[in-house]
């Protein structure tokens, strides 16, 4: 089969690659059909490793993904040929403790798409365990469906952040997946959240989409606007969604008295953080890593009508302009949230 390889960095290819293809009692084979483009993917084609992963050899890419399922496994029972599927990505050790605690994210040996060494699914078929094979309803897109990953991870810092009715969220960052966590905010039951970025595009987006209140950090300070939308009292929470470093600084100002701060974004350096400014509002610190549990709820949320991600698809490439898609989402285009790759 042909696959999207990441050759080394600043280099991928369309052309043959062997995957293994055995399919197991308890996997499914999938021809996928829709894969988005995540920053991580990004991020390995320009700089070949993201921490300690390094691409050391070719690595198909991709990890968020939709399909139909072409062949079951003889253990499967809850799936059948011709559904139409998204899949986590990421594959613990069933038998690992953190996966009996029910949080199989943090296990140790998890396999996660196209995270060194493990290959992702840029490729016709794969086979992949039914577990963590989610059908998808009628209504809901194969588009759709390849970004129910992204918008999990949005859902994993709604719930860390254990949001009240009526609470106030500021976002700091309005890529996909800050986009994602002022989505899952006012699913979640936010009265009101509050999207900063420097992209006015971006902003623009997000504000049409949802009605959040945006801020333009490069011309109005965040503080002002948070003091001013709750009487001086500040959000009950903060997700930061950028990754930049530069976000932490006033980061815990913008938060109430026993307020919370959701750490998504991942630095790539370490950062201040104001220790005894958070004792002095006792405000809790939570962090966010991919996420467990979380893929049914998305989709339902999608289904229902309460989420809609169409917004966020920007663009969309066939499979034998791979190369051409991923240059595009390099480049950075303002208007680009998710662009996506189509196979079928």
């Amino acid at each position: 089969m042909e696959a999207l390889v990441l050759e080394e960095a600043g280099r991928i290819r369309l052309r043959p690659f062997t995957l293994p293809q055995t399919l197991g009692a308890h996997d499914v084979r999938i021809r996928i059909h829709t894969v988005g483009i995540c920053g991580s993917d990004i991020h390995y084609y320009q700089h070949g490793r993201i921490g300690p992963f390094v691409v050391n050899e070719p690595m198909v890419l991709g990890h968020e993904a939709s399909g139909t399922i072409v062949e079951v496994g003889e253990a499967v029972r809850h799936l059948h040929i011709g559904d139409r599927v998204a899949m986590e990505p990421g594959v613990p050790d069933m038998q690992s403790r953190a996966t009996r605690e029910g949080i199989y994210n943090l296990d140790p040996s998890v396999r996660f798409w196209a995270t060194p060494p493990v290959h992702g699914c840029l490729t016709p078929y794969v086979v992949h365990p039914a577990a963590f094979t989610h059908k998808l309803p009628d209504n809901v897109s194969f588009a759709e469906g390849a970004i129910v990953e992204p918008l999990s991870i949005g859902l994993q810092a709604a719930k860390k952040a254990a949001i009240k009715p009526g609470d106030v969220a500021v976002v700091l960052g309005a890529g996909t997946i800050g986009m994602m966590c002022a989505l899952a905010a006012l699913a979640s039951g936010c009265s009101r959240a509050i999207v900063c970025d420097l992209v006015p595009e971006k902003l623009a987006l997000i504000r049409a989409t949802t009605g959040v209140t945006c801020v333009d950090i490069r011309t109005t300070r965040v503080q002002d606007v948070v003091a001013e939308l709750t009487e001086g009292w500040g959000a009950n929470i903060v997700f930061e969604a950028s990754g930049s470093e530069k976000a932490f600084e006033g980061a815990v100002d913008l938060l109430c008295p026993g307020g919370t701060l959701v750490l998504v974004g991942m630095p790539q350096k370490a950062v201040p953080l104001d220790v005894v400014a958070l004792q002095i509002k006792e405000a809790r610190i939570e962090s966010v890593f991919r996420y467990a549990n979380m893929f049914p709820r998305a989709i339902q949320l999608i289904a229902s009508g309460r989420l809609d991600v169409k917004p966020f698809i920007s663009r969309s490439f066939a499979f034998a302009e791979g190369v051409k898609a991923f240059e595009e989402a390099a480049s950075g285009k303002p208007t680009d949230v998710k662009v996506q790759i189509v196979l079928e």
